[in-house]
């Protein structure tokens, strides 16, 4: 299947495409109060500003250069040849969208909803490297991800790119599909976190000398709820708008979208909650929470073709599989992941991305979906990891990414904003911890 321009949208069409763009913003809310609430009170003001500095970099450095790569299907890009095929590898747009009209067209729309939507990628490592993260440092590599590692994939995915492209070169399938974003916003997003949480490396006091890791629990987990509600709005629209724009997809289906989108939270969370029942004897909230995180994450890629008993099925594993994978990756990796970003976004991402190609049935019957997307999976975990680990080790070079041991003790607050999220309350610090 050749990816195409989308066709044009009715004036119906355009507005309720609006309706789903405007809910987006509200996802990127409900993943920063998650971020909040699960790390410290001392640090809770720096995380709730690094989040809306993160939407501010990434908005500018698409504008500037981000959509210049990323591009849309039917637009000029460069392609090379292999194979005796050519392949479209990276969009051939101006800078700061020049001579392109903000109309209501599909790609102006497209414009719109992914200078969002990166936004929305790079708030995803804000979990991943909370407590220890500078401000500074949070910014130049967003722009990084914004201007460099999101469009790139964005493109071979949604800008009519060469994984998009397997279908009609190499007749797997419809070629590399991805509705929501599972793999370009989530998984994109997640890895980046992967990779910061490698450089900055654990919080003090997260492991013993024998790696054995510490509790340290988020301060609010009402923010953490809160937070997984707002995000629920904000995956409705994420969904339905990026189903009709990347997807080719129709009005009628954001019905399906909505269904899908809403078991896969539903089913996913309630698995994290009887998981965790079993296994501690209480329901854990904040890992419940982040298995409907993981739900929502996992229902982006085929929220407009699965059918809803399958979606139910993607988010009872994605339900568990964030469950196991925040122990493994903290007890066997000794990764410090305070947000749970990892698990929820990068894995939760890529079981979404892999359950279309095993679930997902088109009415041509096209063949060879599930190695579409299993060569989709391969490029971000082979060249997307090492590539976003590359970029912020150099940046760490140049820039040292980590608070002083003192600024991390002292709280992100005070050391970087010099004033504290909550005055009014005793904020503990170290000496206050049992050691």
């Amino acid at each position: 299947m050749t990816p195409l321009p989308a066709p044009a949208l009715s004036e119906t069409a355009v507005a309720l495409c609006v309706v789903f763009i405007l809910l987006v913003p509200l996802a990127a809310a409900g993943l920063s109060l998650i971020n909040t609430g699960l790390g410290r009170s001392r640090s809770a003001a720096h995380a709730m500003l690094a989040a809306l500095c993160v939407m501010a970099v990434a908005a500018v450095v698409y504008f500037v250069c981000g959509f210049s790569w990323q591009g849309f299907p039917g637009l000029p890009a460069h392609f090379v040849m292999a194979g005796g095929k050519s392949w479209n590898w990276l969009a051939a747009q101006p800078f700061f969208l020049r001579g392109l009209p903000l109309d209501g067209s599909p790609v102006s729309l497209a414009v719109w909803l992914q200078m969002l939507s990166v936004g929305l990628a790079a708030t995803i490592p804000l979990g991943a490297g909370a407590d220890r993260w500078r401000l500074g440092a949070i910014c130049a590599s967003t722009a990084l991800l914004a201007g460099g590692t999101y469009p790139l994939f964005a493109h071979w995915v949604w800008g009519g790119g060469w994984l998009a492209e397997l279908g009609s070169h190499c007749a797997l399938g419809h070629g590399f599909v991805d509705a929501g974003g599972s793999s370009t916003i989530q998984a994109v997003g997640g890895l980046t976190g992967l990779s910061m949480a490698w450089i900055l490396g654990p919080r003090r006091g997260k492991y013993s000398g024998q790696g054995m890791p510490a509790a340290i629990p988020g301060h609010n987990v009402v923010l953490v709820l809160l937070g997984c509600l707002l995000a629920w709005l904000g995956w409705m629209g994420l969904n339905s708008a990026g189903a009709m724009l990347f997807n080719r997809g129709e009005m009628l289906q954001t019905v399906l979208i909505g269904v899908n989108t809403t078991l896969a939270a539903a089913s996913a969370g309630l698995t994290a909650a009887v998981l965790t029942r079993i296994r501690f004897t209480k329901p854990d909230a904040s890992l419940t929470a982040n298995g409907w995180i993981g739900g929502l994450v996992a229902s982006s890629a085929g929220c407009a073709v699965l059918r809803p008993a399958e979606m139910l099925i993607v988010g009872i594993v994605a339900g568990a599989l964030v469950i196991f994978s925040v122990e493994w990756f903290e007890f066997r990796l000794q990764v410090d992941d305070p947000g749970g970003a990892i698990s929820v976004h990068a894995m939760a991402g890529l079981w979404g991305v892999l359950a279309l190609g095993l679930f997902a049935r088109f009415p041509d019957q096209a063949s060879g979906q599930w190695l579409a997307q299993v060569i989709g999976i391969a490029t971000l975990v082979g060249f997307v990891l090492p590539l976003t680990y590359a970029l912020n080790w150099l940046l760490d070079r140049i820039y040292p990414q980590r608070v002083a041991i003192d600024g991390e003790r002292q709280g992100m607050d005070l050391q970087e904003l010099g004033a504290e999220a909550y005055p009014e309350f005793i904020t503990h610090t170290e000496e206050y911890l049992p050691h």
